[in-house]
């Protein structure tokens, strides 16, 4: 497969991992960072496993769907947990975050 193809699911992993990162690093800010510990640790695992998907889209990795199904799974949970908190960084991680997994459970279709 030619790099046009994935395009528009690397673009979307790279903005999930940048939302990922920003909101990982605005919740140890918060209040109490304690309680947005299953956020902060999602979060990185989603931002590392985004960029893991777009490099193996970029390389057009015999490897990449199946990389992405995982990502898709991942950016879901992250996004469904990010949700649950009132903050904009989280509510906007997790809009990058559902976009994501869509764009990458077409990509592995």
């Amino acid at each position: 497969m030619s790099y046009d193809l994935y395009a528009s699911c690397i673009k979307a992993c790279y903005e999930c991992a940048a939302a990922c990162d920003h909101c990982a690093t605005a919740c140890l800010s918060e209040a109490d960072p304690k309680k947005m510990a299953d956020c902060i640790r999602t979060d990185i695992d989603c931002a590392q496993f985004c960029r893991l998907a777009a490099g193996a889209m970029a390389r057009d990795s015999e490897f990449a769907k199946t990389i992405c199904q995982l990502c898709a799974e991942i950016c879901q949970r992250c996004g469904d947990i990010c949700q649950q908190h009132d903050h904009d960084h989280c509510q906007e991680c997790a809009k990058a975050c559902h976009a994501c997994a869509e764009e990458c459970r077409k990509m592995a279709a």
